[in-house]
């Protein structure tokens, strides 16, 4: 299975976005059942430094999703890497990276309080006037649901 998963993860890289969304999904939802994406956890660390938005959203859902599985710490390591995309350049990433971040908080009760202080300090102000009521709506409902955990 594993050189199945490193052929699918090369995949992420691809100029064609369809064929790495399909990969993404594959990931996704292998990472949601088994720790197999797991050993790639450094390369996606990687992917957050990405000029590319997709490949940096990529890295964003897969970090998300393996975060149950990490018993190194590594998304410990990189959550205030993590956290800068709250506040991206492209609107969308940022709505990503929030949607995302109840799932790390739920597998890493101990990154909580650093989730909840980067939403409440984002300054959405940076983005134009028709994207920020939705990225403040994405960052209460994230708010909201960590708080609840």
């Amino acid at each position: 299975m594993l050189g199945n998963i490193e052929e699918t993860f090369e995949l992420l890289f691809d100029k064609n976005n369809n064929v790495a969304y399909k990969a993404l999904q594959e990931l996704q939802k292998e990472s949601e059942e088994t720790d197999c994406v797991y050993p790639f956890i450094d390369r996606l660390s990687d992917m957050l430094d990405s000029d590319n938005s997709y490949i940096c959203t990529r890295g964003l859902t897969l970090l998300a999703y393996n975060a149950k599985w990490d018993k190194e710490y590594k998304v410990d390591e990189i959550i205030d890497e993590y956290l800068k995309h709250i506040t991206d350049v492209k609107p969308i990433t940022a709505r990503q990276c929030i949607k995302l971040l109840p799932i790390i908080a739920k597998h890493k009760p101990e990154l909580k309080n650093d989730i909840l202080s980067a939403l409440n300090k984002a300054n959405i102000s940076i983005y134009d006037y028709s994207m920020q009521p939705l990225v403040y709506k994405d960052i209460q409902k994230a708010l909201k649901e960590i708080k609840k955990l």
